[in-house]
């Protein structure tokens, strides 16, 4: 079967700031899913996970703006 993942999809109300979190772990030549695994790993306290580096501040860092 052509792209059956291996585990199922789950889901999770982020808001605005999915985006820069994108934007965030691409400039650490990663992507979402594994920055989010690396965290839960490490919450966990699985044997050998470490917490994922967070990346040096960019416009990611900046809180969105509000909406009036």
């Amino acid at each position: 079967m052509p792209n059956a993942p291996k585990t199922p999809a789950r889901q999770m109300r982020i808001g605005e700031e999915w985006l820069a979190f994108d934007a965030a772990a691409k400039s650490q030549k990663t992507d979402r899913a594994s920055a989010v695994r690396g965290f839960i790993a490490w919450y966990l306290r699985r044997p050998g996970a470490k917490l994922p580096e967070r990346p040096p501040a960019g416009p990611w860092s900046k809180p969105p703006t509000e909406e009036l």
